[in-house]
């Protein structure tokens, strides 16, 4: 009975640290995963590195973006950091 009571505290800090940080690093990650899933052609957005434009290809794990001046870039999914709209 002893051993279980000295655990507690332990145990205890593992819940909280699960709530206040674990849980709420997943969700993020998996709004973050649905939203790179559901990008589509003409969707203007901005990648982690700051390049904004607009969506004109997609394949399985890339995207074409075509910039303000006409240029396409090709980019992973996972570089789009924000959808501005979606058309």
């Amino acid at each position: 009975m002893d051993g279980l009571l000295g655990l507690l505290p332990i145990i205890l800090m593992f819940v909280i640290f699960y709530f206040l940080l674990i849980r709420p690093q997943q969700k993020k990650q998996k709004k973050i995963q649905q939203m790179q899933a559901d990008l589509q052609k003409g969707n203007r957005i901005i990648t982690i590195g700051g390049l904004h434009g607009i969506i004109h290809a997609i394949d399985e794990g890339t995207i074409v973006i075509t910039v303000e001046n006409g240029t396409k870039l090709t980019f992973d999914r996972s570089a789009v950091r924000e959808v501005l709209n979606q058309d």
